[in-house]
C-alpha cells in the first residue's frame, strides 16, 4: 500500500514528470496520460503538468515545434503531422499556426521523397496507385502528390 500512497505525493508526481520531460517534450494532455498510466490520478497529473506549464517546464507550443520540425525532417507531409498533433491533443489554432509558420515547400518535399522511393515516375496504372498511396499515406494532400508523380519542378518565387 505504501508504493500507491507514495504516487499521490505531489513531489514524485513533479518528479515523474519532470523525468518524462527530459527526454522529450510531451504536449500537455500526453504527459497527463503518461502520467496517470505511471499510477498517478488524474487529478494530481493535471495539477502537476498545470503547474509545470506555468513556470515553463513544459510548454505546448515548443512540443509542436520540435514534432513538426522532426517529422518534415523525416519526410511527413501536412495531413499526417496534423493528425497526429490533433490526437495528442493539441489546440487547432496551434498546429494551424505552427505549420504555417514552419515554411516548408510541401511539393518539393513530395516530390524529393517520391525520387528518393521510387526512382522514376510511374508507368502503369498500378505503379501509380502504389506511389500515391504511399505518398498519401505520408500525409501529403493530392496537389503534392500529383505535382511528385509528375515531377512537377518547385516553383519558383
Amino acid at each position: 500500500m505504501k508504493k500507491s500512497k507514495d504516487l499521490q505525493d505531489p513531489a514524485v508526481a513533479r518528479a515523474r514528470a519532470l523525468r518524462l520531460l527530459a527526454r522529450r517534450e510531451h504536449g500537455a494532455k500526453e504527459l497527463q496520460h503518461k502520467l496517470a498510466v505511471r499510477g498517478i490520478d488524474q487529478e494530481r497529473a493535471a495539477e502537476v503538468v498545470g503547474e509545470l506549464a506555468r513556470s515553463g517546464w513544459q510548454s505546448d507550443t515548443r512540443y509542436v515545434q520540435s514534432l513538426v520540425r522532426t517529422r518534415v525532417a523525416q519526410g511527413f507531409g501536412p495531413l499526417r503531422i496534423e493528425s497526429e498533433l490533433e490526437g495528442a491533443g493539441v489546440a487547432d489554432a496551434l498546429i494551424r499556426e505552427t505549420l504555417a509558420a514552419v515554411g516548408a515547400d510541401w511539393k518539393a518535399l513530395a516530390v524529393d521523397l517520391h525520387a528518393r522511393k521510387f526512382g522514376q515516375p510511374p508507368q502503369t496504372g498500378p505503379e501509380w496507385q502504389k506511389q500515391y498511396r504511399h505518398l498519401a499515406g505520408r500525409g501529403f494532400e493530392s496537389e503534392q502528390i500529383y505535382a511528385a508523380l509528375k515531377r512537377e519542378p518547385p516553383e519558383e518565387e
